[in-house]
Formats: structure tokens, C-alpha cells, sequence
């Protein structure tokens, strides 16, 4: 950017047509909330300051905020009177030189390029004010931009547009950058709607206009300018975001034979040479690393997948588990802050809770870490080599040596030593021909 960029994100809407208490830019996309998007998409420009928009009461959103851009100054609209007075309510914490680029909360697919482009358009023009237009295939609603010789003279709102504007102009995606030593003057001369007591931002067009000023506009994909203001339109992003996701994981090689039924979050990282299998769910937090694969129905997160370590199918891990190289975690096993050193196997139906695996362990089926007590957390640990038979019960904190054996069935409440061999089982008694006598037993007991 040529000048200081000032990002100015607004995000005091109370979004009533999401039908539940939780705030609008909360709403979770792609394992982000909405506005943790676009405080990402803001942050790749790298402006010299960030100005967030909020009602009074959004502390959960305030909090948000702090914790994805620590350096964002919050402002406060009250009451709201429109995005006008949205921006300002930001105005205190705006530069007098520089650019503005006005963002909203909900608009979470925009993209940087397309920001620069208009930050861009609005410094090579000299202009005080630029617009970025879309089209969408239902423009109903929509202000339409006026634009003749070049230059946007107006907003028109789409009540008040005529067939030819409507059926010829962009629309405004409400997106706007501002020569920041004329938006005062602007935004003094916004004026009162008062059929909906509001403010409109838009109006800061045909005002930059009658003082002689340049305003400028430029397009971008429709989908780019779509805000969430619904759950049906939380869904559309959530299509829209996934496909853009999927397509850039083809791009750098991974595997995918079926990639729309993969659902990925914004930070998944898996590298060239991966498979993915059809039906797997990716949370936050996720790194596959080179010729892994993860097998059909199984659900990561905040987890990491070392190369050539194989996961599920049906598998789960939690956070905090870490898969070493050539490791594999089979079908229907859980893990929970979890390492699996290289070449350990934990093949079917366990559970691994607060664990460390060594080196070639093998986990034998049905096996669990019993980590809780109701009360606390405790560690497990299984050293190189070891080898747990099927249907034992690891009760932590307690550690299993290298080399050791526990046999199947086994409840292991005392440490196993390196090369031990450990049986903690009941002695099994067989009485010969008393099952016929049991069965009468029982069933008198049940006839009464």
C-alpha cells in the first residue's frame, strides 16, 4: 500500500435472523468464527491499525478480538443508528491521513486480493471514496452503483433504482475504502433517514460528489461481497469456503478421491502426497504430514499426523494427540493428549487418554488408559516394544517398561518393569457339566 492503511471492521449488528442468542459474527465457518475471517483476511494487509465496531454488551466478541489481533483498538456504537454512524462511532480512533477501509463482521469469503485492488483503485485515482460492486444472480434488495465516464457518482438503493439501473449496474457490496483527510467531511454531512432513523455509509458517495470529489468502483466475484445474515446464508458460506478450501489442498497434491465429502477448517495443514479418504472431518488445528493417510469417517482435531502414519477408518482423534511416523490408530479407536511414538499400533477399538506410546508398541483391541478418577488426570506410559493384550485396562498413573508384555484381559495398576510380563486377571475355574443345572437355575428363578 502506498499510504497507512487503516482497517475499520464493523461489527455492531445484532443479527436477530440468526434465530439464537448466540452473536452473528460468532457463528462458527470452517472452524473460525465469522469474524475471526475476516480479522485474518484484514491482518494480510498489514495495516498500520485495526478499528473493530461493537454494540455495548458484545464482550464475548471483545474477547474474540483480543485474542485474534491483540492490536485492534475497540469502539463502541451506541445507539445503532446504521453503518454511517457505525463508522462514526470509530472515527476518534481513525487516522487523518492515510487510507480507510471499511469491513463488516459478517462478510467472511473477501478476499485480500480483492481488498488490495480497491485500496489500490481508490489511491491510483485520487479518489475520496471507493465502492466494491458485485453481482448476484438475486439482486433484489441490492443499491445499485451509479457509474458514468468512469466514475461512481451515486448509490442508489434499489427502491429507488429504475429497470435500466437495475438491470445494467453492479450492486454494492457495502465494502468501501476512503481517502482518510476528506471521510470528516463525509461523514458531517451524512444525513438522518428517518424511516429507519439511520445513518447510511452509502451516502457518503453522492456527498463526496457535489464537493467535486472523484469516487470510484471496481467489481469482485459475487461471493466475495455475500454477508451472513441467516443460517440458510451460513450454510451457502460454508459450501462456498469448503469448495474454495478442497480445491487449494488438490492444487498442492493432496489425495482426495472424493472431496466433497471432506469438510476441512480454515487452518487444516496437510502436505503433498497425503490421502484423504471420503467422510473425514477436519477441526481446528490439524496437520497431516506427507503420505499419511486418513481412512474414511474419521474425525481430527487440534492434532498432528506425521508422515506415512495411517488414522481410522473411524477413528477419532482429540487434542493434543500426536501421531508419529508410520504409526497407525485403527477403527473405532479414540485418542486425548496422546503421543504415538514412530511404528506404534493402536489397531481397533481403544481408547488412549493422557498417554505416551513408544516405538513399536503394539495396543492390542478393547484396551483403555483409565486417565480419570473423577478428580484428576493422570499419565500413562508405554515404553518401546511393549506389547498390551486385548481387553486391558491401563489404570494411571502407572507405566508399562520397554520390551513388556501385559497379558489380555489384564486390570494394570502397578508399573511394569522393562522386559516384565505382567498377568492381573483372575484365575479362571471350570466346572464340567453344570451349565445344564445353571440354565434351570435360572430359569425357575425367572418363572418365579
Amino acid at each position: 500500500m502506498a499510504v497507512p492503511l487503516c482497517v475499520t471492521i464493523l461489527a455492531a449488528g445484532k443479527g436477530t435472523r440468526m434465530k439464537n442468542a448466540l452473536p452473528k459474527v460468532l457463528h462458527p465457518l470452517a472452524g473460525r468464527t465469522l469474524i475471526e475471517h475476516v480479522l485474518a483476511t484484514a491482518a494480510a494487509l498489514e495495516p498500520a491499525r485495526t478499528v473493530v465496531v461493537l454494540a455495548p454488551g458484545m464482550e464475548d466478541v471483545a474477547g474474540i478480538v483480543g485474542r485474534t489481533a491483540p492490536a485492534a483498538v475497540i469502539a463502541i456504537q451506541e445507539p445503532q443508528l446504521g453503518t454511517g454512524h457505525a463508522l462514526m462511532a470509530a472515527r476518534p480512533r481513525l487516522p487523518e491521513t492515510g487510507t480507510v477501509l471499511v469491513m463488516f463482521g459478517d462478510t467472511p469469503l473477501i478476499t485480500a486480493d480483492t481488498l488490495r485492488r480497491l485500496v489500490g483503485a481508490l489511491e491510483a485515482e485520487a479518489a475520496a471514496v471507493a465502492v466494491l460492486g458485485i453481482r448476484p444472480s438475486d439482486p433484489a434488495g441490492y443499491g445499485r452503483l451509479r457509474v458514468e465516464g468512469g466514475q461512481l457518482l451515486e448509490i442508489v438503493e434499489d427502491r429507488h433504482a429504475g429497470d435500466a439501473l437495475k438491470q445494467e449496474a453492479a450492486c454494492n457490496s457495502g465494502v468501501m475504502a476512503f481517502d482518510a483527510a476528506r471521510l470528516g467531511p463525509l461523514l458531517e454531512a451524512l444525513p438522518l433517514h428517518a424511516e429507519k432513523n439511520e445513518h447510511y455509509l452509502t451516502d457518503t458517495v453522492a456527498a463526496a460528489v457535489k464537493r467535486g470529489w472523484r469516487c470510484v468502483a471496481i467489481e469482485a466475484p459475487t461471493e466475495e461481497g455475500l454477508g451472513v445474515n441467516s443460517q440458510a446464508q451460513l450454510a451457502d458460506a460454508a459450501r462456498i469456503l469448503q469448495d474454495r478450501l478442497r480445491a487449494a489442498a488438490l492444487n498442492r497434491g493432496v489425495i482426495m478421491p472424493a472431496p466433497e465429502t471432506v469438510h476441512l477448517s480454515a487452518d487444516t495443514e496437510i502436505a503433498p502426497g497425503a490421502m484423504i479418504e471420503p467422510y473425514v472431518v477436519f477441526g481446528p488445528g490439524v496437520r497431516i504430514g506427507a503420505g499419511a493417510i486418513v481412512r474414511s469417517f474419521s474425525h481430527l482435531e487440534k492434532a498432528v499426523v506425521a508422515a506415512k502414519a495411517e488414522i481410522g477408518p473411524f477413528a477419532r482423534l482429540r487434542p493434543g494427540s500426536e501421531i508419529g511416523e508410520g504409526a497407525k490408530i485403527g477403527n473405532f479407536v479414540e485418542t486425548k493428549n496422546t503421543k504415538l511414538a514412530p511404528g506404534a499400533k493402536a489397531n481397533h477399538l481403544t481408547y488412549l487418554g493422557d498417554a505416551s506410546i513408544g516405538a513399536k508398541a503394539n495396543i492390542g483391541a478393547g484396551t483403555i488408559t483409565c486417565n480419570y478418577d473423577g478428580f484428576g488426570k493422570y499419565p500413562t506410559r508405554i515404553g518401546e516394544g511393549a506389547f498390551i493384550g486385548s481387553n486391558t485396562a491401563l489404570v494411571a498413573p502407572v507405566t508399562v517398561g520397554a520390551q513388556a508384555i501385559v497379558a489380555a484381559g489384564s486390570v494394570v495398576t502397578r508399573d511394569v518393569p522393562d522386559d516384565g510380563f505382567a498377568v492381573a486377571r483372575a484365575r479362571q475355574e471350570t466346572k464340567e457339566n453344570r451349565a445344564g443345572w445353571l440354565r434351570e437355575r435360572l430359569r425357575r428363578r425367572k418363572n418365579g
